[in-house]
Order: C-alpha cells, then sequence, then structure tokens
C-alpha cells in the first residue's frame, strides 16, 4: 500500500460570502500530492494547477498567501480532467494522509459540484498527520499546529516556501518520516463527509483507549437521540452494556455527555458530536472512553454546569 499524501490550495468568493456559490464556497486551483511507499520513501510527485471556472478573480487572502496569479490559473486546465490523472495517479492500494481533515472536505465537495464519483460510497479511512503530530508531540493533545511549526520542531530543511500544494505535501511527507507506522494507525481519521447509507453500513471502530461510531443520517436531532444504539452504551472491551449514571444531555445541542458504569471494567464517560449535514440532516459520531474515578467527575461537573446556566435563564 502506498501513502498519498495529499496538499490543495483554493480560492473563495472574492466580493464576501453573501455572493459566493454555496455549493462550493472553496474552488480548488491546485492539487500537489507525494506518493510514498510502504517504507515512507518518497517514489512520485503529482502537481496541477486548476482553471477556475467559479471564482474567476483571487481573493485577496488568496493572494496574499499564494504565489500565484489569474493568469498562471487561466494556464491550468480543468477540474475534472485534473482530478482523472490524480486519481490514475493515485492507483489502487494507497490510503490518504493530510495536514488536517479540510483538504478531504473541500476535494469532495469540489467532486460532487462537478459531478463526479464519489471517493467512496461511505466514511473512510486517512491519516491527519496535523492531528498525529500533536497526540505525539504536544502537552495539549486538542492543540493544532502549522506545518511550518512542525517542520521547525524535525529541524527539516526549507527548501522551498511554504503555501504552496507540492511544497507543502512534500513537507507533510518529511513530517510523517518522523512518526512510527504504529502511531499513525494509532490515530487514524475517519473521513464522514459521505455519511453511512443505512444502519448496516454504520462505522464502529474500536481504538486502544475508546470507541467511535458513526451513525446514518436522520431527520432531527431528536430522531437521533431516540435511536437505541445511537445512545446505547456498550463497554468496547467486554461487549456488555455498561449501566447510564447520567443519561445523555446537552448544553448546547452540538455536544452531548454521559456516565456508565461497567461492571467488569469501569466507568465510561459517553460523548456524542451532533453533526449537521449540507442537506439540512443530522448524524452523531459518538465515542465512549473508559476513564477513572476522578476523571468520571468531569460529566457532574458539566452536567452541573449546564443546569446551573439554564436556572440563570429562566431567572432573567
Amino acid at each position: 500500500m502506498n501513502y498519498i499524501v495529499l496538499d490543495l490550495e483554493w480560492n473563495q468568493c472574492p466580493y464576501g460570502k453573501e455572493k459566493e456559490n454555496k455549493n462550493i464556497p472553496f474552488e480548488i486551483i491546485e492539487i500537489g500530492a507525494v506518493k510514498l511507499n510502504d517504507r515512507r520513501e518518497c517514489i512520485d510527485k503529482f502537481s496541477k494547477l486548476i482553471k477556475p471556472t467559479v471564482y474567476k478573480e483571487i481573493h485577496y487572502y488568496t493572494k496574499n498567501m499564494l504565489s500565484i496569479t489569474m493568469k498562471d490559473l487561466k494556464n491550468g486546465v480543468s477540474f475534472t480532467k485534473a482530478m482523472g490523472e490524480f486519481l490514475e495517479w493515485c492507483g489502487d492500494d494507497y490510503i490518504f494522509c493530510t495536514w488536517g481533515a479540510s483538504d478531504l472536505i473541500e476535494l469532495q465537495r469540489n467532486m460532487e459540484y462537478y459531478g463526479m464519483s464519489p471517493l467512496a460510497e461511505g466514511p473512510f479511512k486517512f491519516y491527519d498527520v496535523q492531528k498525529v503530530y500533536s497526540m505525539l508531540f504536544e502537552e495539549d493533545k486538542t492543540v493544532r499546529r502549522s506545518l511550518e511549526y512542525a517542520v521547525d520542531r524535525f529541524d527539516i530543511l526549507k527548501a522551498a516556501a511554504f503555501h504552496r500544494a507540492k511544497e507543502d505535501a512534500t513537507y507533510t511527507a518529511r513530517v510523517m518520516q518522523y512518526i512510527r507506522y504504529d502511531d499513525m494507525e494509532h490515530y487514524y481519521s475517519i473521513d464522514t463527509y459521505h455519511r453511512p447509507a443505512n444502519k448496516k453500513k454504520e462505522v464502529y471502530a474500536l481504538f486502544d483507549n475508546h470507541s467511535k461510531y458513526i451513525s446514518r443520517e436522520f431527520s432531527s436531532k431528536e430522531e437521533a437521540m431516540a435511536d437505541r444504539e445511537v445512545i446505547s452504551t456498550r463497554c468496547y472491551v467486554c461487549g456488555k452494556n455498561a449501566r447510564k449514571k447520567i443519561r445523555w444531555f446537552t448544553g448546547n445541542g452540538k455536544l452531548y455527555f454521559c456516565q456508565a458504569y461497567c461492571e467488569h471494567h469501569g466507568w465510561l464517560r459517553g460523548k456524542i458530536r451532533m453533526k449537521k449535514t449540507d442537506n439540512g440532516k443530522f448524524y452523531v459520531i459518538k465515542t465512549l472512553r473508559l476513564v477513572s474515578g476522578e476523571e468520571a467527575l468531569f460529566v457532574k461537573e458539566k452536567q452541573e454546569e449546564v443546569r446551573k446556566k439554564r436556572r440563570e435563564k429562566r431567572k432573567s
């Protein structure tokens, strides 16, 4: 299997969000990628400029960040031609690697806009190198560093400027060479641009210290939170149902928490991220994590915080 280290550059509406095309807020103007073999050795590179058809002027932010002019882009190829060549270049056995998750989202949004077949029929595995870097090298695992920050961390030679697709893909590939395969696998990500089509295709992923469940789409939040699988709290170690001590609750309708107890393995902390799709439906990403008794207090404290805010709101 090969690693396709992907980076994209895109443009946006130069006249403000109110005039943007909602179906394609970010139009891809450059694709850059590095192909690594299973030993993380570079075996090929890909680079293609794309002639824009949606936003035919460059946004000032894009112009300031990239050394690309509209004259350059007019010599580019169509998005569908670039993508066809890129996917053929990728081959049959590969996994995407990106610095952050947004590149794959915008790639698929652009593909959908141009009526291309999806990369996959549902969620698929990839490596978010930015996230993996934080999990391994940052004290605060939630912080997300710039690519240049990581390059400096490993004293990687800056042979080219940042913020061009092929160059950033090359730097990301160099950072990957400092990360062990087992560590990459431990922190792999799942792309959810295309959700599971039905209940049978819902995703159940097991990691060393937590489980992840990705649901199909629901017509409303209420429908999602009424689903038995969504609100279940099975222990991911033994598979037995853990009894809820604090039922699912939310303070903002986006994050839900619960606390459960497994007789064999102890406290479980549950978190649901409620996601809204472009078509107005909802799906959930649920994680269950075994925690210590002290860590389990987080859910109780969170519940008290939500209750306090609701009491204050009723008084005002």
